[in-house]
């Protein structure tokens, strides 16, 4: 194979149990004699047969591909590698495994932001900053020393960095991405877990601001993933380190939490010139709080890289257009595209339903939502908005008759197909079996375009549910709620879990599915990027979460937006580039402009 070329096989995919070892089989240079793809030489545990590896030294690289073709479970990659791209790896996890180029460079009292894909190697480059994973150059099987190491990024922005790692003197302070692992790794209350981080004497504060006072005394195990995101925030700011990484922040968390964490980061690096590191999907978030961007790119699951550091502003609208220029390179066909004006203009349509006042109590008088009475249009996408904990979910399960109201009727006599906020997986079945059990659809040449195209399902088709990773699930639960027939679709938080090009992809499959099959769809979310490029009118909740919420009647979107972002005190404007919304820096003066014409949603 030439030396930009790289062979991949997913161990996970790879079942010799269920072929006959076509890729060996039919690979031209095992035909001639030469032993370019063959098998690992352990048995896989319960005694499954032997999985393959291929030579990447053999290889005929893509200009074959055969062995790709001939794979039943597309287990294979053979990809040629940018031109660009000649140094060794900064990492390679092991034979046919992932590989990662570069690093980002962390800057003393600034915020790094890592923008990319999922499964192409941010984490993996945080652990290495983090002191937590040693950086192999990609020889694997040959681990080199530190000095080798140094000597690889001698003369760079990062020499300083890694010589400090490799002494052990930076102390670290990182915030997992998967928060909703702590109760696992913790059992005890939430004082337990935070009194033991309060090394800046900055603890009350957080506690304060990101609003987990009420949650202090409760267990660990009993927090919701809102409650832990903003817990790991608390945990991981308190300390007094070197260096802050933070991988995802904004999971779990409302609008308004998401703006009050990238706030308090940004002090952080003002005020007390630390150095923060953060890998984030939500773009809003990424532009309010970095000062410096490293746009990561390549196949995921296969390899990474991480460009070296961009203004925000233009890596986020490189990383949008899909092509990047100081690297003259493209890393996606299509760029990803904003309507130019906003709001929508919607006409005034048929009304599919009107809702009456409703009426809803949990426990005794713990929390209280009250709707007022509407009406939902016919073929419009109806976006709801409003913080955690305040009624959203209530409201639609109310609408689909999961619960029932204390005063007024929901019964809407409609069919209804409805993603719920969080997807639990309680069917033990392959992808492709489920969802064709829901649909007369399945297999349709619309479906697979449509539908399974936009969000990638192809992959893991052949997947059992119970596998699936979160953002997977969350693919196949929109896809399994768009493929129903119904007279309202209604999804809760359809970007959770996603990454930025997931997010914009299954943007377009409900908003193109409601356009056309003529479908009336109700969308909850936090990300107000998708509720932007989704949303025909706004339902605006507002109150007290957790005590009292209160719904208002579907707006326009200009008036909900203002309505929605004035709770918030943020306002929006355009990028002029890419049309892009885009947060206003706090009290600058277009901020203080808007805020004074009460348009914060866009100056017209």
């Amino acid at each position: 194979m030439a030396d930009d070329s790289i062979a991949v096989v997913d161990l996970d995919r790879c079942s010799p149990d269920r072929c006959n070892y076509e890729c060996k089989n039919y690979c031209p240079p095992n035909r001639t004699g030469k032993e370019c793809i063959t098998l690992r030489g352990e048995e896989a545990v319960d005694g499954q047969p032997e999985q393959v590896r291929i030579s990447e030294e053999i290889c005929l690289g893509e200009t074959c591909g055969i062995c790709v073709v001939k794979c039943p479970f597309d287990a294979i990659e053979i990809i040629n590698l940018p031109q660009e791209l000649t140094d060794d790896p900064t990492h390679r996890y092991g034979e046919n495994a992932f590989s990662l180029y570069g690093l980002p460079a962390p800057q003393d009292g600034q915020v790094t932001g890592i923008l990319g894909p999922n499964g192409i190697g941010k984490t993996t480059a945080v652990h290495i900053l983090a002191s937590e994973l040693e950086p192999n150059l990609g020889r694997y099987d040959d681990a080199p020393g530190w000095d080798e190491v140094l000597d690889a990024y001698r003369g760079t922005e990062l020499q300083d960095y890694l010589e400090e790692v490799r002494d052990g003197a930076v102390t670290v302070s990182r915030k997992p991405q998967y928060v909703d692992q702590i109760p696992k790794q913790f059992d005890g209350r939430t004082r337990d877990l935070l009194d033991g981080t309060d090394e800046r004497g900055a603890l009350a504060d957080l506690v304060d601001r990101l609003s987990i006072g009420p949650v202090m005394d409760q267990s660990i195990d009993d927090l919701s993933g809102g409650e832990l995101q903003r817990v790991a925030l608390a945990a991981t700011l308190a300390r007094d380190t070197d260096f802050y990484f933070l991988d995802e922040i904004t999971p779990y968390l409302d609008i308004g939490q998401r703006v009050t964490a990238a706030r308090l980061i940004r002090e952080l690096a003002d005020d007390h010139d630390r150095t923060v590191l953060v890998v984030e999907h939500d773009l809003a978030v990424l532009d309010l709080l970095a000062d410096t961007l490293n746009v990561a790119y390549g196949e995921p699951g296969a390899y990474g890289v991480v460009t070296t550091p961009k203004s925000v502003r233009n890596g986020i609208n490189e990383y949008l257009a899909g092509y990047l220029e100081n690297e003259n390179m493209r890393i996606r066909p299509n760029p990803i595209e904003f309507e130019e004006h906003a709001p929508r203009a919607t006409a005034s349509g048929d009304v599919l339903v009107e809702y009456p006042d409703l009426e809803k109590s949990y426990g005794d008088g713990e929390f209280s939502l009250t709707v007022d009475g509407g009406e939902i249009r016919r073929n419009e996408v109806l976006g709801v908005v409003g913080p955690n904990g305040i009624g959203k979910s209530t409201f639609a399960k109310l609408l689909t008759g999961a619960l029932e109201p204390d005063a007024g009727d929901a019964d809407l006599a409609l069919e209804i197909s409805y993603k719920p906020q969080y997807v639990t997986i309680d069917q033990h079945m392959r992808v492709d079996v489920f969802l064709s059990s829901i649909t007369d659809q399945f297999g349709s040449s619309y479906w697979t375009t449509e539908i399974a195209g936009p969000l990638q399902l192809e992959r893991i088709m052949e997947q059992n549910l119970s596998d699936l990773s979160g953002g997977e699930r969350q693919r196949v639960a929109i896809a399994a709620c768009l493929s129903d027939t119904a007279d309202l679709y209604v999804l809760d938080e359809p970007s959770a879990h996603l990454d930025v090009e997931q997010r914009v992809l299954a943007t377009r499959a409900i908003r193109r599915y409601a356009e056309q099959q003529d479908a009336t769809v109700l969308v909850i979310d936090h990300d107000i990027y998708m509720i932007d490029l989704l949303a025909d009118r706004l339902m605006v909740f507002d109150g007290e979460p957790a005590e009292r919420g209160h719904a208002g009647t579907p707006q326009e979107m200009r008036e909900g937006m203002n309505d929605f972002l004035s709770n918030l005190d943020i306002t929006f404007r355009r990028d002029e580039r890419t049309a892009r919304p885009r947060i206003n820096k706090p009290d600058s003066q277009l901020d203080t402009k808007q805020k004074r014409a009460g348009e914060y949603y866009y100056a017209p």
